[in-house]
C-alpha cells in the first residue's frame, strides 16, 4: 500500500457538487492499494499515519502526531498512486488492486485510523469521480509506502 499523507489546515471531499466528508486541522491522506497487499500492510500504514510527528510543537519543531493535537483524518482512496510510468508517456494501473482486494484494505487502514485516534476517519467514496480540496499546511508532504517498511 502506498500513501501520500498531506498535514492540512482543511480539507473536504465532494461528489457531483455535493461535499461528502470535510476536515478541519489534521491530515488528508490519499490511500493506494496495489495486488499484493495486506491486512498487514493497513493496520502498519494506519499506526505510522497517526503516530507520525509532523506538527509543530510550542518551539516549531515538528515533533506532534495528529493524535498529539487532536486533528482530523481524511482518507480518500486513489488507485493512481501505483501507475507505472516506466514505458510511454500513459501510466499503466496493472499493479493497482481490484476492488475486491482495495476496498477491504482501504476500510480496514479507515477503521484502524478511526479506533487508533478515537475519532471517525472521513472519508471519499471508493471509485467515484471525487473532487478534493485542500489547504496543504507547512507544506508537509510525506510518501510512504508498506513494501518500502524494513
Amino acid at each position: 500500500m502506498r500513501l501520500v499523507i498531506q498535514r492540512v489546515s482543511r480539507a473536504s471531499v465532494s461528489i457531483d457538487g455535493e461535499l461528502r466528508a470535510g476536515i478541519g486541522a489534521g491530515l488528508m491522506v490519499l490511500v493506494g492499494v496495489a495486488e499484493g497487499d495486506t491486512a498487514e500492510d493497513a493496520r502498519w500504514l494506519a499506526s505510522k499515519t497517526v503516530a507520525m510527528r509532523i506538527f509543530p510543537d510550542a518551539e516549531g519543531v515538528m515533533n506532534r502526531s495528529v493524535m498529539d493535537v487532536g486533528g482530523e483524518i481524511l482518507a480518500v482512496s486513489q488507485f493512481t498512486l501505483n501507475a507505472s510510468t516506466r514505458k510511454g508517456n500513459r501510466p499503466s494501473y496493472i499493479h493497482a488492486a481490484g476492488h475486491e482486494l482495495a476496498i477491504p484494505l482501504y476500510e480496514l487502514y479507515c477503521s484502524e485510523c478511526s479506533r487508533l485516534t478515537g475519532k471517525e476517519t472521513a472519508t471519499g467514496v471508493f471509485g467515484a469521480d471525487m473532487q478534493v480540496e485542500l489547504i496543504n499546511d507547512g507544506p508537509v508532504t510525506i510518501i510512504i509506502d508498506s513494501r518500502l517498511k524494513e
